[in-house]
Parts: C-alpha cells; sequence; structure tokens
C-alpha cells in the first residue's frame, strides 16, 4: 500500500511538472519583413533550445512566465518574458550596421547577402523592436534619449527651456507633422521613428519647440 502510494505521488508530481510547460511558436524577423534563420533560441526557466527554420519561424517549450532568449551575432540580443498564455511571438531583431556584423549575418546563414544589403540600404526605419513595448510611456522612457516621462504622459526633454508654470516645460509632440496633445493612442507596433530636438535643432518649430520636440513617424 505504502509503495502504491508513493508511485501515485511521483506520477501526479510528474503530470504537474508536465502541465506546467507549454510549446510556444514564434517568428524571427529583420527590419520588419526578412526571415532571420538558423538562429538559436532558448527557454530560460525549461532549459530547451531549439533553432529557426529558414523562413525565420520556430517552436519551443516554455515553463509559465519563461523567458525566450535570442542572441544571433550581429544583432541586438533579445530576452522576451512570455506572459500568460501567449502562444504565439513576433520577434523583430535589431541589426547592428558594420562591415563586421554583415559579414557575420551572412555567413552564419541568418540572411542572403542580397536581402541584408537592400534592407541596410531601403529599411532603416524599420531596424527597430518597438513592438515588444506595451504602450509609448514605456517606449519613450527606453527609447527617448533625455527626455523623462511622468505616468500621466507628461513629456519633458533635459536641455530644453525651463519654467516654473505647471506644465509650461512639456516638450512639443509632433506625429506624422501634425502638433499632439499626447501619444497615448499610438500603438509602439506602429511606430516607425523617434527622434528628440532640441536647441537649434528644434528651432525650425519656433516659440513652440522651446522645450524641446519630440517627432514621431507612424508606418500608417
Amino acid at each position: 500500500m505504502k509503495y502504491s502510494l508513493i508511485i501515485t505521488t511521483a506520477l501526479l508530481i510528474s503530470f504537474a511538472a508536465q502541465a506546467q510547460t507549454r510549446a510556444v511558436n514564434g517568428k524571427l524577423t529583420a527590419y520588419n519583413s526578412f526571415p532571420v534563420m538558423n538562429v538559436e533560441v532558448s527557454s530560460k526557466k525549461a532549459k530547451a533550445t531549439t533553432i529557426s527554420d529558414s523562413l525565420g519561424n520556430f517552436s519551443i517549450v516554455c515553463k509559465e512566465k519563461d523567458v525566450i532568449m535570442v542572441k544571433p551575432k550581429g544583432f541586438r540580443p533579445v530576452n522576451q518574458r512570455v506572459s500568460g498564455e501567449q502562444d504565439t511571438l513576433k520577434i523583430n531583431l535589431v541589426f547592428i550596421d558594420t562591415k563586421k556584423n554583415r559579414d557575420l549575418a551572412v555567413n552564419s546563414g541568418y540572411m542572403t547577402e542580397i536581402n541584408l544589403n537592400y534592407a541596410v540600404a531601403h529599411l532603416e526605419a524599420e531596424n527597430n523592436d518597438y513592438c515588444r513595448y506595451t504602450d509609448m510611456i514605456s517606449l519613450l522612457r527606453a527609447e527617448g534619449s533625455g527626455i523623462s516621462v511622468s505616468d500621466g504622459g507628461v513629456i519633458t526633454i533635459r536641455g530644453g527651456n525651463t519654467s516654473f508654470t505647471p506644465g509650461a516645460s512639456q516638450a512639443l509632440i509632433i506625429v506624422n507633422g501634425q502638433p499632439q496633445g499626447s501619444v497615448d493612442w499610438i500603438l509602439p507596433c506602429n511606430v516607425r521613428s523617434v527622434n528628440i530636438l532640441k536647441g537649434t535643432a528644434a528651432a525650425i518649430y519656433g516659440s513652440r519647440g522651446g522645450n524641446g520636440v519630440v517627432v514621431i513617424t507612424t508606418k500608417n
């Protein structure tokens, strides 16, 4: 009886452990267009490893709240947490453009030379990983050099004019050439580029640009 209880307990533990793992599918791209092949993808907790195929697709075993790790040569490494019941990931890898990294990417079989050369020459604005942010406040805090963003979305730029009037030091926001009151409505995945202007660079906006300017261009 005791022996049977031990076996039953062991089986329950085994089943519980298996129930906590699941397969997560994903796709690796560069410049939001081209598949990145032959890249090793690992799950931190489950300690599983796989390789992306010719279309950039992969499938890997993960545990609850696992972290997907992707570290191809010549690209910015990515550690992306798997949240909730998320079973599909799209990871856009950011290429670090140098002659050495171009050779590494091609010789490692990550991208064809034709695709990489075309992307570097024509798709610079797509070379970002903005989709990993949940909202624009998180994006600007991480990607906006020299700026601070309050929880309420008020953007200030270091080096802009200062003022004691509440709200008077807020930076000007320009989206697709038009002034905007906030960035709350923008989806990070839809952002093509973010540029921070201050000083003489912001002078083209006149007195409105005195506190600096956040220039955002979207894909649509």
